[in-house]
This record gives C-alpha cells, sequence and structure tokens, in this order.
C-alpha cells in the first residue's frame, strides 16, 4: 500500500501537538543552550524536497558552526532532538511524523532519483523519523529498499513501533537502537519479497 492508511493525517497532527506541548521546555532549554555557546540562531533552516516534489523549509536545531559540529550540536545529533523543531512542519501540513527521509534537490540528484521512475517516494509526506533514518541507510539502493517496504507496510500499528524506537534514540542514543536495528535486520529482504519473510519488520507491525 502506497497510500497513507486513514486517519494518519490526524495522527500526525495529534503527535505533533503533544510533542510541541510536551517538549516545549526541552526545546526552549536546547535553543537556550545553542545559542550561548556560540551566539549564533538555534534553528537552521533549508530547502527540501517533499511531498509530490514540491519544495519547503525545513526546520532543524543548528548544530554546526563554521563546518565544525559544536559541543551541543555533537549531543543533539546522538539523541536526535535535532528533528524537535520538525512538528512545526508536521502541523504546517508538509511532513509526517513517521515517513521517507526529506531530502535536498541535491541530494536526489546525487541519488539518481529525479527520474519518474521514483515518483512513488515523493507520494508520501517526507517523515522526521522513519525506517531509514532509523537505521541509517548504508547506501542508497538500501535507503530505496527501506522507504518502499515502509510505504508499502504502512499502517497505525506499524508507525507507533517505530516512533517508539524513535524516542528509544532520544534516551539512549542512536549508536545503540541503530545497533540492535541493523542486528535484527541482518537479512533485509529484497523489494519483491514478501514481507512475513523479513521477520523483525514483522515484529514491528504486530
Amino acid at each position: 500500500m502506497m497510500r497513507p492508511y486513514f486517519g494518519k493525517r490526524v495522527v500526525d497532527l495529534m503527535a505533533a501537538g503533544t510533542g510541541c506541548a510536551v517538549f516545549a521546555p526541552l526545546a526552549a532549554g536546547i535553543a537556550l543552550a545553542t545559542w550561548l555557546e556560540d551566539g549564533g540562531p538555534p534553528l537552521f533552516l533549508q530547502t527540501r524536497v517533499g511531498h509530490q516534489r514540491r519544495p519547503f523549509t525545513v526546520f532543524k536545531f543548528r548544530t554546526m558552526r563554521d563546518q565544525q559540529v559544536t559541543r551541543v550540536g555533537r549531543w543533539l545529533r546522538q539523541t536526535g532532538l535535532d528533528e524537535l523543531p520538525q512538528f512545526i512542519n508536521v502541523c504546517r501540513g508538509e511532513m509526517s511524523v513517521i515517513g521517507p527521509r526529506p531530502l535536498t534537490a541535491a541530494d536526489i540528484q546525487r541519488l539518481g532519483w529525479a527520474h519518474q521512475d521514483h515518483d512513488w517516494r515523493f507520494a508520501a509526506r517526507p517523515g522526521i523519523t522513519g525506517l531509514s533514518q532509523l537505521l541509517a541507510g548504508r547506501s542508497a539502493r538500501y535507503s530505496r529498499r527501506l522507504e518502499r517496504l515502509y510505504l508499502r507496510r504502512q499502517s497505525l500499528s506499524f508507525d507507533l513501533r517505530l516512533l517508539a524506537l524513535t524516542f528509544a534514540v532520544s534516551l539512549v542514543g542512536k549508536r545503540v537502537v541503530r545497533r540492535w536495528l541493523r542486528h535484527a535486520t541482518a537479512t533485509l529482504p529484497h523489494e519483491g519479497r514478501v514481507m512475513r519473510n523479513a521477520r523483525p519488520f514483522a515484529a514491528l507491525q504486530r
């Protein structure tokens, strides 16, 4: 199923609204810490390609200064908290909580995904998190396979499990969660193989 399941937009709005309320004090602290470290703006804005290949401005906490990762930025990257401002993008309808990775136009050209053969990938809103974000694809082909698998098998229960893993990243860091996921998905199926043969992904959907 390449189309979003019924109610996905409602789930996105509920999750984004809850996230904005719950993480507001943390976001304020991150913004202050980022500003205090080097006096630069807390937010990083960049144009990405979204639903139906339409460009939009993505919001993130800034993690670099003069091409160097800052101390606060290093922690933000390890926990994934640099993505918190993207709840704004979800509320604006530009992103989903779970979906394909939001890419720049340059990324799309570099990966060779500008051709219409890859339009399926842009039929969905890009996500704050998702399979390719959690697993940090080892290649363009691997990332494409993960995103195709998600879009074909997306469901509310699958999204909730991916969201739980994302919160785990915030607690223990990306490396720990990715190490577990990579071990669990050591035998990723080919795109044409039935999903039930991929035990780790099937477990996520139960």
